[in-house]
């Protein structure tokens, strides 16, 4: 299982403050906290469960009834989040717990802003080794966990299971198994494209570089070193983007497709397999009721079988250490991310919940769009290198500007993949 945190983007002077902490209590709480007559101010984003109303009533409810306390939450849209938190972080007017998406986690600890939240989470009994582990990697920087795992999603090939069966196929278990499959859709559906590389899409990527049993960069003390460059990486890249310009599984259009324009191809009827999010296969299929019974899912394979690491992505929550009170914070927290509510709040957003006791139901799933997606999670769920210098890589198209060179054939794999490990272990000692 590779350990490795998601992007982060810098939060630039913000992290200069060096903000103290001002939260009081500890992890001992000697019992039920209790919080009579105080409330808790919580950001939670906007849009992922799309008619939340009546989980937030409930939560809330339920939370005062245990600790006396009062829930104000306050949804905060996506786009304009990361501003927003930049702006309360400087000016001390942080909430007392916020959804920090795994991107995010790192840049705020990064600032001082958050509390770390180990003393609380080895206080319960279990809960440590049950964190589903990409998620608890993600929310933990210089070793201290500041984000407790709530829900994520991750991606994992999808493919059309009416045009494998016709043509007598199984679901890719090696990377030969990807190519012999893309042959057969090649010849027998000319108009399809088997396996398309979209060029615009970092994500694509990282599978191929550690199912190879590469690295996108490595900390030796406080250097770090990107290794796209190594020979293991390398042959991640050459056979990823060889799917387009060796065996032509992709088109020229799909150098510069992001994530976005693969799935809409592939709602049109024009892809056979693609790496997608677990959050996907409903809104395909919603969006061309067509293909309801035609879709299947398949762990992401590595070369020679097994399962590829792959980026999850999804949010924490995390505590910020302008609240008056860590402790009732955390019983919060805790009552959001585990047991009966974790489970309910995965199943109206079809995501998965943080930790595995949660997730039993979806691993014991024979939905074929659940189970892959849940066994992919847990096996093989991962994310790139912890540091808030990534946001820059990020910034930089690194990645993707070296997939889009080898694509349109200005570079060679070895040319291309050492010109980005120089960018981007340039970008990430600044």
């Amino acid at each position: 299982m590779h350990k490795r945190i998601l992007p982060v983007v810098a939060l630039g002077a913000v992290a200069t403050l060096g903000l103290a902490a001002c939260a009081g209590g500890g992890a001992d709480t000697g019992g039920a906290v209790d919080g009579e007559g105080q409330e808790l101010t919580v950001w939670i984003m906007k849009g992922t469960n799309p008619d939340a109303s009546a989980f937030y009533d409930e939560v809330s409810s339920a939370f005062e009834d245990e600790t006396g306390a009062t829930v104000k939450i306050e949804e905060i849209q996506w786009a304009d989040a990361h501003d927003r938190f930049v702006t309360s972080i400087a000016g001390g007017t942080t909430p007392d717990i916020a959804e920090t998406g795994t991107t995010w986690t790192a840049e705020f600890a990064d600032a001082g802003a958050l509390e770390p939240l180990d003393e609380y989470v080895d206080a319960e009994d279990g809960l440590r080794d049950d964190l589903v582990e990409g998620l608890a990697v993600a929310g933990t920087y210089e070793d201290e966990l500041y984000g407790m795992p709530w829900y994520a999603g991750v991606r994992s090939i999808v493919y059309r299971t009416d045009v494998f069966e016709e043509l007598g196929l199984e679901a890719p278990k090696t990377w030969d198994d990807i190519v012999t499959a893309g042959e057969a859709i090649k010849a027998a559906k000319p108009d399809m494209l088997p396996f398309p590389v979209a060029g615009d899409a970092e994500f694509q990527v990282y599978p191929w570089v550690w199912g190879a049993g590469g690295e996108v960069a490595t900390l030796d003390g406080k250097t770090w070193t990107s290794e796209l460059d190594s020979k293991e990486s390398q042959a991640g890249i050459e056979f990823y983007t060889g799917l387009a310009t060796e065996h032509g599984f992709s088109s020229a259009g799909a150098t510069t497709w992001k994530e976005t324009d693969l799935r809409d191809s592939f709602t049109q009827g024009n892809v056979a397999m693609m790496l997608s999010g677990s959050w996907t296969p409903k809104a395909l299929i919603e969006a061309n009721p067509e293909l309801e019974g035609k879709i299947g899912a398949a762990v992401i394979p590595g070369e020679d079988g097994g399962i590829a690491p792959s980026v999850l992505g999804g949010s924490h929550l995390s505590v910020f250490n302008t609240t008056e009170n860590a402790d009732l914070a955390w019983e919060f927290v805790k009552l959001m991310t585990t047991g009966e509510f974790a489970e309910k709040w995965a199943d109206e957003t079809g995501y998965f919940p943080g930790v595995q006791s949660a997730m039993e139901e979806a691993l014991a799933s024979t939905d074929p769009l659940v189970a892959p997606f849940a066994q992919q999670m847990v096996e093989g769920g991962a994310s790139v290198p912890v540091t808030p210098n990534f946001g820059a890589v990020q910034a930089k198209k690194t990645t993707n500007s070296m997939i889009q060179a080898i694509l349109s054939g200005q570079k060679d794999v070895a040319t291309a993949t050492k010109d980005a490990a120089a960018e981007m272990t340039d970008l990430l000692n600044q």
